[in-house]
């Protein structure tokens, strides 16, 4: 088996998977909506930022936080394929564990950017219009917050034995992440702790680019996001490859 054939089998096996589940897109499309309507409605008849609906200016926000849940709780995957012992059937393949690792990336964010996909065109629903360049960023956009947070949650995979010990480390990084983002409210005037802490946060710089390319407003330039993100983006495939070679079942 060649690697490319080992990496093409990885990721046909993690879409497969996928694809049998139709509850796993709907679930990822529920919460959202939910946010939305329930949350961004009831602060939405009150609030405005600028010249923009409450319901649009969370929109991006609430974009990156749909695909950075689904992204890293792809992870558990590989809680499961290690109860199962279907890893030990993958690592006794003549192919390294950096191809195991990217074919995992690959199929989960390939599984995350098609259930974005949904929420992306449910948008117009929201107040929320499209160009072709501006499609075209986000979906930059969400490739790099997709492929470093299905990293990170594959990392967390490889290090926990249990489903439930997955599900607290992950909450316990994917909530800081969500609200120090600015994802619910603008990075302007902010307390001088609060601007220190969304700055450390890199999906900040996510949803500030998909804000700026959504609804026409960031607080910095879509080229320092982008760099930000492929920082970020490269830093987590590095220590997820790392992780996998030192896996142990």
């Amino acid at each position: 088996m060649s690697e490319l054939s080992g990496f093409y089998a990885i990721w046909y096996r993690e879409f497969k998977v996928f694809w049998r589940e139709k509850s796993r897109i709907i679930s990822s499309i529920v919460s959202p909506l939910l946010w939305l309507t329930i949350f961004g409605g009831g602060l939405g008849a009150r609030v405005s930022v600028g010249d923009v609906g409450y319901q649009a200016f969370i929109f991006p926000g609430v974009l990156a936080m749909s695909i950075t849940m689904t992204s890293i709780f792809f992870g558990t995957y590989i809680v499961w394929d290690k109860k199962i012992d279907f890893m030990k059937s993958v690592l006794v393949a003549p192919m390294s564990r950096t191809t195991m690792f990217l074919g995992k990336v690959v199929g989960g964010a390939t599984d995350a950017l098609i259930q974005s996909t949904i929420l992306v065109l449910l948008g117009i629903l929201f107040g929320v219009s499209y160009t072709a360049q501006s499609l075209l960023t986000v979906y930059m956009l969400l490739f790099l917050i997709t492929v470093a947070t299905v990293s990170i949650g594959l990392i967390i995979g490889s290090f926990m034995e249990s489903p439930e010990g997955f599900g607290l480390i992950s909450s316990f990084l994917i909530f800081p992440m969500v609200f120090l983002s600015g994802a619910f409210y603008p990075l302007d005037n902010l307390p001088q702790w609060l601007t220190v802490a969304t700055s450390i946060d890199p999906l900040t710089y996510g949803v500030d680019g998909l804000r700026g390319a959504i609804i026409g407003t960031s607080h910095n330039t879509l080229l320092f996001n982008l760099t930000i993100l492929s920082a970020f983006c490269i830093a987590a495939i590095a220590a997820g490859t790392a992780a996998f070679n030192r896996m142990k079942l």
